[in-house]
């Protein structure tokens, strides 16, 4: 049997990151026994204490083991855990000790969304690709810069320790750990049985970008806010250089350093960010869209559209508006 322990953590938890992991096991066991096998997970929830721990107010999650008992978990499982970051951080550091002993035995351990920051302070992250909300992306690679965050993954398995996107992207990670324990055929009908899209890799479509402005840096924040309010001219790192009377180089690598983004990429993520609202609410071709934004190229445009946001610019308008006409 797999022994998946889900953590029953301290604060504002989101508590379908602990009900989905539990339902979704539970449910793959009756999967196996429908084919003739064998059930394989044993789901337990593991707390701090036994004491029942209220949840938005009208719920209550009680722990079924604690860490101080005896029980060795094959995957251990990290909810998200909404809040400020530092307590929620502080009030669940005694969970960090026993992940890193379970991992150290042979454990893989999973986030959930936000819970990457739980994650990430066991210190099993350094030096590792790790995935969570993008909308705590700044928040995140601020907190951790020695972890490699790819806030565009809905996935990321590294040799045992995985992440997951935002909110209810959890349920991709959770098939894919179907699939690697069980086989193909029980992910396929997990993802069948739950109406989720099985093998969604990117969540770029969802991200909406507001630039990172948590830093202390005038000159980038003065030059951002130029980039913001003149998206529609075709603005070079020269000419901001020269308007902040700050070298080129400086610039780009105080700019690289506040934002995670070098100039040409906070140019280019502006640029598709108001392209995508466009899109969304206007009926205008996907030419004109490009021209407003301040490109003249189709090729180039279409690229950097897919590669912001996973999609075509077709395919991301007829997604999002549905009162707009196709463009040929």
């Amino acid at each position: 049997m797999k022994q998946i322990s889900i953590l029953v953590p301290k604060g504002a938890v989101a508590l379908s990151c602990i009900e989905g992991p539990f339902v979704l096991f539970t449910k793959a066991n009756d999967f196996l026994e429908s084919v003739g096998k064998d059930p394989l997970f044993n789901v337990k929830l593991v707390g701090l204490s036994k004491e029942a721990h209220e949840y938005d107010r009208f719920f209550k999650v009680t722990p079924d083991v604690v860490i101080t008992e005896k029980h060795k978990a094959d995957l251990i499982i990290i909810p998200a855990v909404n809040g400020e970051r530092e307590t929620v951080i502080e009030q669940n550091k005694d969970f960090y000790p026993w992940i890193v002993q379970q991992h150290e035995g042979g454990s893989e351990v999973a986030s959930l969304c936000v819970g990457a920051f739980l994650l990430a302070s066991t210190g099993l992250l350094k030096g590792k690709r790790c995935s969570t909300h993008w909308l705590a992306a700044n928040e995140f690679r601020n907190m951790f810069p020695d972890i490699e965050l790819v806030s565009e993954k809905i996935i990321t398995d590294e040799k045992g320790i995985y992440s997951s996107g935002g909110a209810n992207s959890f349920w991709n990670l959770l098939i894919y750990l179907i699939e690697k324990y069980t086989d193909r055929d029980m992910a396929i009908l997990a993802s069948k049985y739950f109406e989720i899209e099985i093998d969604r890799t990117n969540q770029a479509t969802f991200t909406i970008f507001k630039g990172q402005r948590e830093h202390q840096d005038e000159s980038v924040k003065q030059a951002q806010e130029f980039i913001e309010q003149n998206w529609q001219e075709k603005i070079t790192v020269e000419q901001l250089s020269s308007m902040f009377a700050v070298g080129r180089r400086s610039l780009e690598r105080r700019f690289k350093k506040a934002t995670s983004n070098t100039v040409s990429e906070y140019i280019q993520r502006v640029k598709v960010e108001v392209a995508k609202k466009s899109f969304e609410s206007s009926r205008k071709n996907i030419n004109e869209i490009m021209w407003e934004v301040g490109y003249s190229d189709t090729k180039a445009f279409r690229t950097i559209f897919k590669k912001t946001t996973g999609l075509s610019p077709l395919e991301y308008r007829n997604k999002y508006n549905k009162g707009a006409t196709a463009a040929k």
